[in-house]
C-alpha cells in the first residue's frame, strides 16, 4: 500500500475545456479511437471529472504516478486510491471494479471449457486470479477425468507473508465437487518465485490426504508476478 505523502501542486494546469478538442480524452477516442488514447487519458474517461484546481487528465496522471504506473494502481483497492484529491469512494470504486473486470476478462479469454494438463496451462489459468495481489491467496481447482476444470474455489486468504490452508477443508471441497483429481495453487506477493519448505510440506502434507480419497494432487502452482513455479515439475511432492 502506497504511503507516500502526494502533493498536488505538481499536476496544477489547464481546465479540460481549455484544452484543444483534440487534447480532450472523449473527443480524441471518438476522432481517433480508444488505442490513440494514453493510460491517463482512458483513466479520465472513467473518472469524468477532477477537482478544484486539478482536471481530470492531470487527477489520472496524478494516480499514475503516484502509484507508479498502472500496473501498481491496478493491484490497489479503492481505501488506497482516496489518497489522490478529486479520488472519493465512487470514483475509487469505480477503478477497483474496472481493474476486477479487466483480471474476469483475462480468464474469461479461455474460454469456457479449460483444460489443464500442463503447469504453463496451469498458471495461465491463475495467474489473473493471483498476479497482482498484494496478500496471499490459496486455491484448488477441481479436474474431472480428462483435465477439464470444474470448479474451482478459494479456501484460504492470508497475510503478505502466508495463509493458513485447512488440509481437511481442501478434501471436503474435492468431495463435493466431484473432484477427480485437484490443482492447487497461491502467490507470493513479494514477486519471489521459489517455494518455501512450507510450501512443499502442504502440498505433501494434501498430496497425501488426496490419496486416502482417490483425489490426486496433479500439480501445486506458485504466482509470482509474471513468473510461476511448478512443484510436480521439481518432483517435490
Amino acid at each position: 500500500m502506497e504511503t507516500e505523502k502526494f502533493d498536488p501542486t505538481k499536476y496544477f494546469g489547464r481546465t479540460v475545456q481549455e484544452m484543444l478538442p483534440d487534447e480532450q480524452p472523449r473527443e480524441k477516442l471518438l476522432n481517433y479511437g480508444a488505442d490513440s488514447l494514453s493510460d491517463s487519458e482512458l483513466l479520465a474517461i472513467l473518472l469524468r471529472t477532477g477537482s478544484k484546481g486539478l482536471n481530470v487528465v492531470d487527477t489520472s496522471k496524478a494516480m499514475l504516478n503516484h502509484f507508479n504506473g498502472l500496473r501498481n494502481l491496478s493491484k490497489q483497492d479503492w481505501q488506497s486510491m482516496k489518497v489522490i484529491p478529486g479520488i472519493a469512494k465512487v470514483k475509487a470504486i469505480t477503478l477497483e471494479a474496472v481493474f476486477e473486470l479487466s483480471r474476469r476478462l483475462q480468464m474469461a479469454s479461455l474460454g469456457d471449457k479449460v483444460t489443464i494438463t500442463c503447469p504453463e496451462e496451469a498458471a495461465l489459468f491463475f495467474r489473473p486470479k493471483l498476479r497482482d495481489l498484494n496478500h496471499e491467496e490459496f486455491y484448488v481447482a477441481f479436474l474431472n477425468n480428462s483435465k477439464v476444470v470444474t470448479g474451482c474455489r478459494k479456501v484460504s486468504s492470508g497475510g503478505s507473508t502466508s495463509t493458513i490452508v485447512d488440509v481437511a477443508e481442501i478434501i471436503r471441497q474435492c468431495i463435493i465437487n466431484n473432484a477427480n483429481s485437484m490443482l492447487l495453487a497461491h502467490n507470493h506477493p513479494s514477486g519471489y518465485a521459489k517455494e518455501s519448505a512450507a510450501d512443499i510440506n502442504l502440498t505433501k502434507r494434501i498430496s497425501e490426504a488426496g490419496k486416502i480419497v482417490g483425489i490426486p494432487v496433479d500439480d501445486h502452482i506458485i504466482i509470482a508476478g509474471d513468473e510461476f513455479v511448478s512443484l510436480r515439475n521439481k518432483n517435490l511432492f
